[in-house]
């Protein structure tokens, strides 16, 4: 087995969704969307203590707090850090007065009488009896549970404190030392400078290149990141091996899935890398077959319909027909039992899921239910579950038998490594779908070029547009829709704002051809693709969508300039080099595969004309989701 630092695999990117409403349609094969995925969870009280039901118990005065008397909670354990001080695990006591000890004597003696005829009689009795006077300095009463709870607790939490406080510290004391990067710490203790670049971050990372140039480092949630801003430099990024992006995927899929053998199996790592073949060239030809046939069944129903209009919400939408298409084209069907119950729960605990990522990501503690979602997708695609499906794609079934390799059957690993890639299949491709209509619906004119471009292709293909579902174009076909195309990859321009990292496995030297720099082992070093996206040296009015951007004499355009030197990287949504997102080409097809159905067979209107903003709630992982929703309507063409 090779050590876990050697090589560096290919690896899905991770991007998002929001609540989902209704479902828009009314073909009963299909689940319903529940208005709203926000879990409401109960809260969580204290956990209860037994307590031990002995005769002496009443006797050792009961009277003090809810039938607990202080000797009882020195019996019980841990009760010596409670009362430190007393050899015992006892109270001690301060010196008191000489009239405070007689009335002392007199309450613990009327409780102790009076506590077996009535016991909560005297517990009332002693709480009346027992005065401020006798309350030693600094105890308090003592008089409600939960208090009693509580020690054991406060010790982790002063621990939890500690050791936050220390990492604070050690935050602050960092300097830049010679031959680093300039570093910007901001002023905040581990958070550093995370709430700038979540404001606005173009607009931040760009006041920073004025000030520091384009290589320099920033504290962001406890992470020191190295940013490369000239795109010039990408490639001696990309080519280093002492950054490693295996570790940094790794660890990712230890947080937010519970993967852990990746982290030291390379094997395991290297086989499941190989299955991605299917994802691309002639293996994925079969997968856009596939892919269009089950477009047919989620629309079909739909089609034969009325030609009345019927009202959506855009993101709820787009989320539920990709889910469908996704899992059926990577899963296949139910054979038994209730689909229609069983995709809908799945599908509303994916969206629950995926609202928490960013939490997950981040290593925030407060998760909610995350991880109680995560266990509970995870069961759905354990061997056993995914076995009453029929119809899995190769990819699936090799990385299946890959998994049995080196995985009991039991184990939940094996689930979660399929919940892993089918999460990734959706969470980027579910946010761009929403961006491309969401511009079509702003600009008929747009919407009105691509359907005379797909008009053209039907017609030289042979097809006709009828009552039937009878679309069918290859990859090659595909990809000659060049105004199509190019309006997806304008709205991933957009919209991407996902990041390139690699993790420093040790203290090294970043030759760049500017100058070198010191990078200290721990850090990361990121490349953010949308300072390029963005650059209007690179795209001329880089805030506007314009649909033909990659479109030059009849043709895609792939040449892009900066500084009068041509670009070799100028648009990077899925990223860069051997890391490059494997699952790329099934989201460009399925994208355009939705399109060409949606504007062949139907009529599209936008009701809430309004702009849209990133809502960056995912920045640095992927395509961004939109900060607000918007209401549209559609109809079956006649």
């Amino acid at each position: 087995m090779r050590n876990s630092n050697d090589s560096l695999p290919n690896k899905t990117k991770i991007p998002l969704f929001q609540a989902l409403g209704d479902s828009f349609w009314a073909d009963p094969t299909l689940p319903p969307l529940r208005q709203s995925f926000l879990p409401e969870e109960p809260g969580r009280g204290f956990p209860e203590v037994a307590r031990p039901a002995t005769a002496a118990r009443a006797a050792r005065g009961r009277g003090l707090g809810r039938g607990r008397g202080v000797q009882d909670l020195a019996a019980q354990p841990g009760a010596r850090r409670v009362f430190p001080g007393s050899a015992t695990g006892r109270p001690a006591y301060p010196a008191r007065s000489d009239r405070a000890q007689p009335r002392a004597a007199a309450a613990g003696g009327t409780v102790a009488a009076r506590a077996s005829e009535r016991p909560r009689a005297a517990r009332r009795r002693a709480r009346a009896n027992r005065s401020m006077e006798d309350v030693p300095v600094g105890m308090g009463l003592f008089s409600q549970e939960p208090s009693l709870l509580q020690p054991p607790a406060i010790w982790g939490l002063v621990l939890a404190a500690a050791l936050l406080l220390l990492v604070l510290c050690l935050s602050l004391r960092r300097t830049r030392r010679p031959g680093e990067p300039p570093l910007i710490k901001g002023w905040l203790p581990y958070l550093g400078e995370i709430l700038k670049l979540n404001k606005d971050p173009l607009g931040f990372m760009r006041t920073l290149q004025k000030q520091h140039g384009d290589t320099f480092t920033i504290l962001l949630g406890g992470n020191y990141i190295t940013f490369i801003l000239d795109s010039f430099q990408y490639h001696l990024v990309m080519k280093n091996h002492n950054l490693s992006f295996r570790i940094f995927s790794n660890k990712l899929l230890d947080t937010v899935f519970s993967i852990k053998k990746l982290m030291y199996n390379d094997d395991l790592n290297d086989e499941l890398h190989v299955c991605y073949r299917f994802l691309q060239g002639k293996p994925f030809d079969v997968v856009s077959e596939n892919m269009m046939q089950n477009l047919k069944q989620v629309f079909e129903a739909q089609l034969l319909k009325t030609t009345s209009w019927d009202m959506a919400y855009l993101l709820p939408f787009c989320s539920s027909v990709i889910f469908d298409i996704t899992f059926i084209t990577l899963h296949g069907k139910f054979i038994a039992g209730d689909r229609k119950k069983i995709i809908t729960e799945l599908k509303d605990d994916m969206f629950k899921f995926n609202d928490k990522f960013p939490y997950l990501v981040s290593g925030i503690p407060i998760l909610g239910n995350a991880k109680f979602l995560q266990k509970k997708i995870t069961k759905q695609f354990m061997p056993e579950k995914l076995a009453k499906l029929q119809g899995w794609a190769e990819l699936i079934q090799m990385r299946q038998n890959i998994l049995e390799k080196y995985y009991a059957p039991e184990d939940p690993e094996m689930g979660a490594h399929h919940f892993a890639l089918f999460w990734a299949s959706l969470t980027n491709t579910i946010p761009a779908m929403f961006w491309v209509m969401y511009h079509l619906l702003r600009h008929p004119e747009v919407m009105a070029v691509l359907r005379e471009e797909i008009d053209r292709l039907l017609e030289s293909t042979g097809q006709k547009k009828g009552p039937e579902f009878s679309i069918h174009f290859t990859r090659e076909q595909l990809d000659s829709l060049v105004y199509l195309e190019s309006t997806v990859l304008e709205v991933l321009r957009l919209c991407s704002f996902s990041s390139v990292l690699r993790f420093v496995k040790e203290d090294m030297i970043l030759h760049l051809e500017t100058r070198d720099y010191r990078l200290r082992k721990g850090d990361f070093i990121a490349i953010l693709p949308p300072t390029s996206h963005y650059d209007p040296e690179i795209f001329e009015a880089p805030e506007e969508f314009r649909f033909n951007r990659f479109v030059e004499d009849g043709k895609k355009k792939t040449t892009f300039f900066k500084r009068g030197k041509r670009l070799k990287y100028y648009l990077m949504p899925f990223g860069l080099g051997t890391s490059k997102c494997p699952g790329r080409f099934l989201a460009i097809v399925e994208i355009k595969q939705l399109l060409i159905v949606l504007l062949t067979y139907f009529d599209f209107e936008i009701i809430d004309d309004k702009p849209v903003n990133l809502s960056y709630n995912r920045l640095l992982l992927g395509v961004q989701h939109p900060d607000s929703d918007v209401l549209f309507r559609y109809k079956v063409k006649s």
